[in-house]
């Protein structure tokens, strides 16, 4: 045979422990005393012990089938090489220095031998000692099935011989390392899986316990943590928020006290808002008036210590002659007055309190000093809001405007040169002062500019500031209050026309007629002399433009009676001028 196989039928090899006791060391060769019908296993122990097959002597499994489960036995023994002169059918390589081996059985071997002699297939080598197998040791608990003996079952795919007896073997040394001296303990039938990463001395595989004991105890106790730890949070979220809840509340759980400026003694600068308030405001009252049919709330100031006060005569309008006026003092105190006289065309009045003393008079100012741009402070009692001070600059100068004309008539009609300012000025503020920086009277409030109307100048209305208010000069209203005090009547400075008042082109024109059919210029009269003929029209008075007859009667009653003016007219195309001096007529 060319491969040093036996082509007849033959028993199939099949290798048994050596019959030795658990735990001696075997020394290196073989025992010549032992039994010579035993074949002695080329390996060394892995396992406990041998298990006969039934029918059988001296079948079992071999150590490396049963440190490997399902993998086939490692070969131990080289092959044989068919070109060596002592390798011959049967028999085993003899290693170099010891005693030859008897030979081994014919037939083919369990494995396909391994070039590379690759664990765990290969041999370990020729001195090196298998790894002691480790019997895992059971968790406390845990139920372990009787260790009987089983008969070993032989890996998947490997043939099972016939049984038969296997025929003796000579003698042969032991080429095996020693074995361990500590005994190894039986293994348990029950196949278990080796864990490489197992602690020391712990069991290699342990059975989980039983369905419903330790995993679901331990699921409660987690199930009863987890829930303890949310009510712990509830309990302590709802603590939590009342607390923040009452320091809120209550501002903390202590006093709280803020920093604050010590007090002053209350000084400011004169020409300051506080301190102009502070030195106009003794001087300023507030008028309560009713009358037979309506009533209203105005404002005035104190001209001298016998108790006269100018207003507007808006203001005392409503109490007609029968009516009542009481005058309340910036301390609150309150008194009667009676009506000195009053003037529909400048819109001024005055009234007397009697019985009071410590009176303050407010110095009056010159309006001809005013500029544009002057700081100005207003007092008054907007919609009856008593002592109200509010702060503006002058806006413009000789503002012509018109206010009243509620009888229809032209008698209640005022005409006003006034002084315009954005300081706020609301309905209640009628007959207030308008002062500037040294507390001086500069201009009385009258009238102002209501947004919902957009007619004009509206007096007394119920529309509120949108910083167009208007005053009427101080020199006027100086004028016609010592007239009003002195005769009760006031004049107003006249030029003898009567005006066209529906004339629509620029500046005004002499009517063709007059009242009653008469002439339009008055004979003998300031504009008669002055050579002013009907149909002509002014245009310009002292050098200001003239834009309609409104404009001319104001620019005129913003001088006094005597005066002597320059008007520059239009006639027949070609442009005029004259020099007039005015008349006196009486007021209303």
């Amino acid at each position: 045979m060319d491969d040093g196989k036996p082509t007849g039928p033959q028993a199939k090899w099949w290798s048994r422990p050596a019959a030795g006791r658990p735990g001696r060391t075997e020394p290196e060769g073989r025992d010549q005393n032992r039994d010579r019908g035993t074949a002695e296993d080329v390996t060394p122990a892995a396992h406990t012990g041998s298990t006969e097959r039934p029918g059988g002597a001296g079948h079992h499994q071999d150590s490396a089938t049963a440190a490997h489960p399902g993998g086939p036995a490692p070969q131990d023994t080289p092959a044989a090489d068919p070109h060596d002169s002592a390798a011959r059918p049967g028999a085993a390589a003899r290693p170099t220095g010891q005693e030859p081996q008897p030979p081994l059985p014919s037939g083919p071997p369990l494995h396909a031998p391994d070039e590379y002699s690759t664990p765990p297939y290969g041999g370990p080598g020729p001195w090196a000692p298998a790894p002691p197998v480790q019997r895992p040791t059971p968790a406390h608990g845990t139920p372990v099935p009787p260790q009987t003996t089983a008969t070993p079952v032989p890996p998947q795919g490997t043939p099972v011989p016939p049984q038969t007896q296997a025929a003796p073997v000579p003698p042969q040394p032991n080429p095996v390392p020693p074995q361990p001296d500590h005994p190894v303990p039986p293994q348990s039938s029950q196949w278990l899986q080796y864990d490489p990463w197992g602690a020391p001395g712990q069991p290699l595989t342990q059975a989980g316990p039983p369905p419903g004991s330790e995993p679901g105890r331990r699921r409660n106790r987690r199930g009863g943590a987890f829930a303890g730890v949310l009510l712990l949070t509830l309990v302590a979220s709802g603590i939590g928020g009342g607390v923040g809840a009452y320091i809120e509340r209550h501002g903390g759980l202590t006093t709280v006290e803020l920093p604050q400026a010590s007090h002053d003694n209350g000084d400011r600068a004169p020409e300051s808002v506080a301190g102009i308030a502070a030195s106009a405001l003794p001087s300023v009252v507030t008028l309560h008036v009713s009358g037979t049919a309506e009533s209203g709330t105005g404002t005035g100031f104190v001209l001298d210590n016998r108790g006269h006060i100018l207003t507007n005569n808006h203001v005392v309008a409503p109490a007609g002659s029968t009516g009542d006026i009481t005058v309340t003092f910036s301390t609150g105190e309150t008194a009667a007055a009676e009506l000195v006289g009053k003037d529909s065309g400048y819109d001024l009045a005055v009234v007397r309190v009697k019985g009071v003393s410590g009176l303050k008079p407010l110095p009056l100012g010159n309006s001809d000093n005013v500029r544009v741009g002057d700081p100005v402070v207003a007092i008054g009692a907007p919609f009856d809001l008593s002592n109200t001070v509010t702060s503006g600059i002058i806006s413009a100068k000789q503002r012509p405007i018109t206010a009243g004309g509620e009888k229809g008539d032209g008698s209640d009609i005022s005409y006003v040169d006034a002084l315009q300012t954005d300081a706020p000025i609301n309905p209640g503020n009628s007959g207030g002062p308008l002062v500037d920086t040294q507390a001086h009277v500069i201009g009385i409030n009258s009238a102002i500019r209501a947004a919902d109307s957009g007619k004009g100048a509206e007096r007394g209305g119920q529309s509120g500031s949108i910083g167009l208010g208007f005053a009427i000069p101080i020199n006027q209203g100086k004028r016609v209050a010592e007239e009003l005090i002195n005769t009760g009547r006031a004049t107003h400075p006249v030029i003898g026309v009567t005006l066209d008042m529906k004339f629509t082109g620029d500046g005004a024109k002499v009517g063709e007629k007059g009242a009653e059919d008469g002439p339009a210029v008055t004979k003998g009269g300031p504009a008669d002399k002055a050579g002013i003929r009907s149909g002509d029209v002014i245009t310009a008075v002292q050098g200001q433009r003239v834009h309609s007859g409104e404009e001319l009667i104001v620019k005129i009653r913003a001088h006094r009676p005597g005066d002597r003016l320059e008007l520059r007219l239009t006639r027949g195309g070609k442009e005029l001028s004259i020099t007039l001096t005015l008349g006196s007529a009486s007021g209303t």
